[in-house]
């Protein structure tokens, strides 16, 4: 069977996010044919155990390594209270009320339970593409195209009226203007993107098979055709994707909130004297007075110089020099300093950029030819840096960083651990100690690996690079790239 190809822009339009394997909730939300209810701020041990017993079946190893490993349990049950409570904030917040966020909720409701209705019915059929087994008959069918009647009094009351058709045209502008909406949230570039005939002709193919299988289940569910486990997985997975989306989006707004400004960061400077230049640059002055006394230069910075790429291919150091420098390559600072020379003169003072103070003496000024051929003005400069650098002192791998940026980054992770904590606190997020995870043997596991070896094995003769994988998403390379939630 060969499936039609989506484009890029069609597969990020019908984009699912990764399903977590245990996660939190978020919405109030009613299992339609369960008859309970499940709280927003909680995640019990049936739950989880529902999602273990799933994963048994799709990924024994990880189950394993859950067993195992009472610290990863923990880790992923203070993760799900993290999100749960981001969950829950965001509602409180109104964001679940906002567009584009109230309708990618529907959006993602309705993917989540066509793409496990499609893995469940046509579980033994053999490897297929998702919705692969609908056909074309009940496409044109879905939007009133072909000879099927709709089913049921009202369905066919309003394809009298005319009015069938109008509501799923609407519903799917919809679809389509929220999942644009979405993308160009994380990506500029598609800010002015239009979809072409054929972009559009393939999301209105997605998404009447989708709206195909979301429309058996409910019926099928509610009849109690299904299995009453697979319903609860479906609705748990559905709470838990769209818990994983507004936490996603009250973390970029809480982003936003938490940046710290340059005051902030000047001021813990000024009342921290272990983040003192005063020193380095005592030492930096000493060593331009010597400079600029006559000593030579290039022993001063192999004596001095703190610049890792002075010692780059050379253990004796280069005499801090940099040849055939582009003009605008260096940071402005030092490149102001240097160029303002003529070749052999040393700066008179030190100039200082976030990388410490440097000590600069230019030894040439030239022109030459860029890599696309053009004239560029060039310069060879040597300098002498004494870093001002701060390494983490909790992390005995952390490499040296600007203190300002060092910082920066502590008092904004300081800000978003409180902001945390507080959240959390506000919403009374409740999750078990623990939980048991079901036992499974070495030879299930081998017996598992073989079976989806055998499943996953497509035709040479289909098009399985450019269709959605089993599990519901496009290709990851074709996932839309997004500025770091």
């Amino acid at each position: 069977m060969r499936i039609r190809k989506l484009s890029n822009l069609t597969k990020g339009l019908i984009l699912l996010v990764a399903i977590l394997v245990v996660g939190g909730g978020l919405v109030v939300w009613k299992n339609k044919y369960g008859g309970h209810a499940s709280s927003p701020n909680s995640i019990s041990k049936e739950e989880i155990g529902i999602l273990l017993a799933d994963l048994a079946k799709t990924d024994p190893m990880s189950l394993k390594r859950l067993a195992e490993n009472p610290t990863l349990r923990k880790t992923q049950l203070d993760s799900i209270k993290q999100l749960l409570s981001l969950s829950s904030q965001a509602r409180r917040e109104g964001i679940n009320n906002e567009e584009p966020y109230r309708h990618e909720l529907v959006n993602i409701e309705n993917e989540i339970i066509a793409v496990n209705y499609d893995r469940e019915i046509n579980k033994d059929k053999g490897p297929m593409p998702s919705y692969g087994y609908i056909t074309e008959d009940q496409v044109k069918a879905f939007w009133g195209e072909g000879e099927a009647k709709p089913k049921g009094f009202f369905e066919g009351l309003k394809a009298s009226l005319g009015l069938g058709k109008r509501d799923k045209e609407l519903d799917f502008q919809r679809f389509v203007d929220t999942k644009l909406a979405i993308l160009r949230q994380g990506n500029s570039q598609l800010k002015d993107r239009e979809l072409t005939d054929e972009e559009i002709q393939s999301a209105r193919e997605y998404f009447a098979k989708m709206q195909i299988y979301v429309e058996e289940f409910e019926a099928k569910a509610h009849s109690g055709e299904l299995p009453k486990e697979f319903v609860d997985k479906v609705y748990i997975q559905v709470k838990l994707q769209q818990a994983q989306f507004l936490a996603k989006a009250i973390s970029d707004k809480l982003a936003e909130r938490n940046k710290v400004t340059d005051e902030d960061v000047d001021k813990y400077i000024e009342e921290h004297p272990e983040f003192s230049k005063a020193p380095k640059q005592a030492k930096a002055e000493e060593i331009l007075q010597k400079a600029l006394a006559g000593e030579d230069f290039a022993a001063l910075a192999n004596e001095f110089s703190e610049d890792p790429g002075n010692k780059a291919g050379d253990d004796n150091g280069n005499g801090g020099l940099y040849k055939d420098v582009t003009k605008g390559r260096m940071v402005p600072p030092f490149e102001e300093a240097a160029l303002a020379l003529e070749p052999g003169q040393v700066a008179p003072n030190l100039v200082e950029t976030d990388f410490g103070f440097h000590i600069i003496k230019l030894e040439r000024k030239g022109v030459a030819k860029d890599a696309s051929g053009k004239e560029a003005e060039t310069y060879d400069v040597r300098h002498i840096l004494i870093s001002t650098g701060y390494s983490d002192p909790e992390n005995p791998f952390s490499r040296p960083v600007p203190i300002k940026t060092y910082v920066r980054q502590k008092l904004e992770e300081e800000k978003q651990k409180a902001t945390l904590d507080d959240i959390i606190a506000k919403n009374n997020v409740d999750v078990p100690e623990d939980f048991e995870v079901p036992e499974v043997s070495d030879a299930e596991i081998e017996e598992l690996m073989k079976k989806q070896q055998q499943q996953f094995a497509l035709p040479d003769d289909e098009e399985g690079g450019d269709i959605e994988d089993p599990h519901g998403a496009p290709p990851a390379d074709n996932h839309p790239k997004t500025d770091k939630k």
